[in-house]
């Protein structure tokens, strides 16, 4: 799924938000795997868009996870994840994770952040050893 962002300013948003995003979503996902029945590799793609899969994966089971989906969920408001790559959605930044200032609202991006990667490791199935 490719976001669309509509103006120019939204862009700039996203710029700003995009980077701290996945060094918090890949910091999250590093402690959830601590406690975790399910280990975690990275692996970088190229098709249909150059990113990053966590595959999870906990006996026989395993799941694939995009990186920038959870990237897209931290940034973008009420963002839902699409099936096709290649379909494209209309996206809003959650200007709640921006101060005043321009900056990047830390507190905010890390509860978002979290909230995300819980709810992730939450809807993975449950294996009985």
């Amino acid at each position: 799924m490719t976001p669309k962002i509509t103006n120019p300013i939204a862009w700039q948003q996203a710029e700003l938000l995009m980077q701290p995003a996945m060094l918090r979503v890949v910091d999250n996902i590093r402690k959830q795997l601590e406690t975790s029945d399910w280990t975690g590799t990275y692996e970088n793609v190229e098709t249909p868009i150059p990113g990053y899969l966590l595959r999870l994966k906990n006996q026989d089971r395993e799941i694939e996870c995009d990186i920038w989906e959870l990237c897209y969920q931290v940034c973008f408001r009420d963002y839902q994840r699409l099936q096709s790559k290649l379909e494209t959605q209309e996206v809003e930044i959650d200007t709640s994770l921006i101060e005043s200032t321009g900056d990047v609202d830390w507190e905010k991006l890390e509860a978002k952040t979290q909230r995300v990667i819980n709810e992730l490791f939450a809807s993975l199935p449950h294996i009985n050893n």
